[in-house]
């Protein structure tokens, strides 16, 4: 009689309940072939499934399952891979099947592993499953652009290979355990995306009806009319340019949803640029499209740090939320360009797992002109594979359109692009409610002068330390106010509160803040004073000034401020706010055109060369192992950052409206029990956490003014301010280290 093998197993000593093998690799393989097969990827993904975990098929994993030892259970399955299906398709799947638990490898370390001696799997596996005859992948599956984009499609298959195979294998083996402990989880069952679409056009509809009626209003309503009306065009790459205050959340919302409905396509993922607005949109979503009687919040995922999973009254969303942020089954994500882009290079399985959800799906990039130049063309690369070959639409949404088209010499930029807005040129004419003017520069006293001669009045600069200095100056006056990501998420949004309150009823509002009240957040001040800086940063600016145009036209001012300690910007804010002196010169009647906007970026780009936008050589390793196939995969994780400067977080007990202090302290004391998941305290505390550098937190350690919760047990992941003292209401988090002060200049 053959021997048994089983792929999990239970505490049951007559293994009744064991896991078969045969059966979670054949399960397995059908999750992944299902979801390739709309990019004629099926067979290739299902031969991964059943090859995943053939090394199973040995003495020594079976008494591992015992609790005996430890065994190799994935290079025997890719060592069949590449004997089975050759160099090419063979070490395709090896990359999967060795990586399936500890993530894509790079190529040399995948080749020592497949050199590597181990069990072969017993010759039963063969009578228990029929791997699929594979010659090659279908032509309509890979399609690079040209000859050096072979590399990097060829790789981004690979990864999404590896997607759907993880994500097959996690489901397959949490539906085996709930089925042995009786347990149903609330995934799927979400609402159709027609249904979403028709409750979106019933709020529109309601917005339209109890809009004042302004010049605005009737523009706005125009411009989304003529948006939705585009979602029968084919797939690709779209811009849509609309000034700022032209309703662009829910206008390409509308867009998205009946274009993804027209095309088969399975969701909307809208990628945000910064923490502090990513919560707004998602509420705007949940209250456009959710029924009034219901609670059921669960289809629109936000997936970033800061979820405060507390805002879901009904455990069970509480619950769907959670399991669908792990593979991004939902119809509406809601995520950060962070966690969407350093996923799509990503090698480990938790972060990879959701990646083929992204495919067929409709992806909005908003403010794209924030991507970070240092990563621009790995990331127009990626959202053009998406388009090119997995049947993805991708919209850059911003008033400040970025010139990343090929038309507009960018290297290998995207082609065929389709503007959604009608006449943007016109729309910037009819909308254009402010008028850039330019101050020279400027020292603090004759700045806060100013600032105190207007009664509602917001001022950007470029650090967190010169808003605080220039705030100070201002602190006695009346309405003087100040927003920085140096206070917790929780603390800013009850300020942008009272700040909105205070402009509603015409009371004095001097609000000095950084650039977090640029992109996304809704205030409309009669005035601006803005720092040099970027074009697109002095346009985003303006779109808070006269944003209902309650005025003809209303002034921005920019100014250069005087040197002072602390005030250097950092280099790539220098480069761009040079461009951008340059282009104020030469478009000095229209200094925020579309023409203006567009030639600032090209200026950007062209000093910062093909090698600058690409500054970690990404798409050149990939592209020199086009033939090799050796693509440095977990490399390429390690280098791929969004973000460059290293934060590190800093837990506040603040004590808000809502005595919030209790809250982080119930939080707190939580984990000091031990009976509580550390990752769901940690999102309940995430509205509570200050990012600061790492000198800046182990200054504030070293002085015991903060405290690490169970070193022993969690490290440095709960680090909790304990003196108070240095949190103050009106500027977050001080610090007088002269180290912190210093590192402080620089952040923005």
């Amino acid at each position: 009689m053959a021997a048994l093998y089983y792929a999990h197993s239970t505490a049951s000593v007559d293994r009744t309940d064991w896991h078969r093998l045969a059966l979670h690799l054949k399960d397995t393989a059908a999750r992944a072939a299902a979801s390739l097969e709309f990019v004629g990827g099926a067979e290739v993904a299902r031969a991964a499934g059943l090859l995943h975990d053939l090394g199973k098929y040995t003495q020594p994993f079976q008494r591992r399952l015992e609790g005996k030892g430890r065994a190799d259970h994935s290079t025997a399955g890719a060592k069949l891979a590449v004997q089975r299906y050759g160099p090419i398709l063979g070490k395709m799947l090896a990359f999967c099947i060795t990586g399936h638990h500890a993530g894509l490898a790079d190529g040399v370390t995948l080749s020592e592993r497949l050199a590597t001696t181990v069990p072969g799997p017993d010759p039963v596996w063969q009578d228990e499953i029929v791997l699929p005859e594979l010659q090659k992948l279908a032509a309509s599956t890979l399609k690079p652009r040209n000859r050096e984009a072979a590399g990097f499609c060829v790789a981004f298959f690979i990864r999404m290979l590896f997607s759907a195979l993880v994500d097959a294998d996690y489901l397959d083996t949490e539906a085996y355990y709930d089925g042995v402990e009786a347990r149903t989880r609330p995934r799927g069952k979400h609402p159709a995306l027609s249904d979403l679409s028709r409750r979106l056009t019933t709020h529109l509809d309601a917005l339209t009806a109890h809009a004042p009626t302004s010049a605005v209003n009737r523009l706005r309503h125009e411009v989304l009319t003529h948006v939705r009306k585009q979602t029968g065009e084919r797939a690709g790459v779209f811009t849509l340019t609309v000034p700022t205050g032209g309703g662009k959340t829910l206008m390409s919302l509308g867009f998205a949803l009946d274009h993804a409905i027209r095309h088969g396509m399975k969701r909307i993922i809208y990628v945000i640029p910064y923490m502090n607005i990513i919560e707004q949109t998602a509420a705007v979503f949940r209250r456009a499209l959710q029924p009034d009687d219901a609670d059921a919040v669960d289809f629109v995922v936000e997936h970033h740090s800061t979820f405060d999973e507390g805002q879901i009254r009904n455990r069970e969303a509480q619950d769907k939320l959670r399991l669908a942020m792990e593979n991004w089954d939902a119809p509406i994500i809601v995520t950060t360009a962070v966690q969407f882009f350093e996923s799509l290079f990503a090698n480990r399985p938790s972060r990879c797992r959701k990646l083929h959800r992204i495919a067929n799906s409709v992806i909005i990039l908003d403010e794209a002109q924030t991507l970070p130049p240092k990563r621009l063309r790995p990331c127009v690369t990626v959202l053009d594979e998406l388009a090119r070959n997995w049947r993805a639409s991708v919209v850059l949404c911003t008033a400040t359109q970025p010139a990343l088209r090929a038309e507009d010499g960018f290297v290998d930029g995207f082609e065929g692009v389709r503007e959604l807005a009608p006449e943007p040129k016109r729309l910037y004419q009819a909308l254009k409610r402010t008028r850039i003017c330019h101050q020279g520069t400027m020292d603090d006293v004759d700045l806060a002068e100013r600032l105190r001669a207007a009664p509602q009045v917001l001022c950007i600069v470029n650090t967190r330390r010169h808003a605080r200095e220039l705030y100070q100056s201002l602190a006695t006056v009346e309405g003087a106010s100040h927003l920085t990501t140096l206070m917790c998420a929780h603390h800013r949004r009850e300020r942008l509160a009272t700040v909105r309150e205070r402009l509603a009823a015409a009371a004095p509002v001097r609000l000095i803040a950084t650039s977090l009240v640029e992109a996304g957040v809704d205030l409309d001040f009669p005035v601006v004073w803005r720092a040099e800086t970027g074009l697109d940063s002095i346009t985003q600016a303006a779109g808070r000034c006269n944003r209902e145009g309650r005025s003809a036209v209303a002034d921005v001012f920019v100014f250069e401020p005087a040197p002072a300690e602390g005030r250097r910007p950092p280099p790539d804010l220098a480069q761009s706010a040079d461009a951008a002196r340059s282009i104020l010169r030469r478009y000095a009647d229209a200094p925020t055109s579309l023409a203006a906007l567009t030639a600032y970026f090209q200026e950007i780009y062209c000093v910062k060369g093909a090698e600058g936008l690409d500054a970690a050589g990404i798409l050149r390793s990939l592209g020199e192992r086009r033939t090799s196939l050796d693509f440095p995969f977990e490399s390429i994780a390690r280098d791929f950052r969004m973000i460059e400067t290293a934060m590190v977080p800093v837990v506040i007990p603040y004590r808000g409206t809502a005595n919030d202090e209790d809250t982080v302290e119930g939080l707190v004391a939580q984990l000091l029990t031990g009976h509580v998941r550390p990752g769901q305290v940690a999102r309940l505390l995430q509205p509570y956490v200050v990012q600061v550098p790492p000198l800046a937190r182990a200054g504030l350690l070293a002085a015991g003014a903060a405290e690490a919760i169970s070193q022993s047990h969690f490290g440095m992941q709960f680090v909790v301010l304990r003196n108070l003292d240095l949190y103050r209401d009106d500027v977050g988090l001080t610090w007088d280290d002269p180290t912190f002060r210093k590192i402080e200049g620089l952040m923005i």
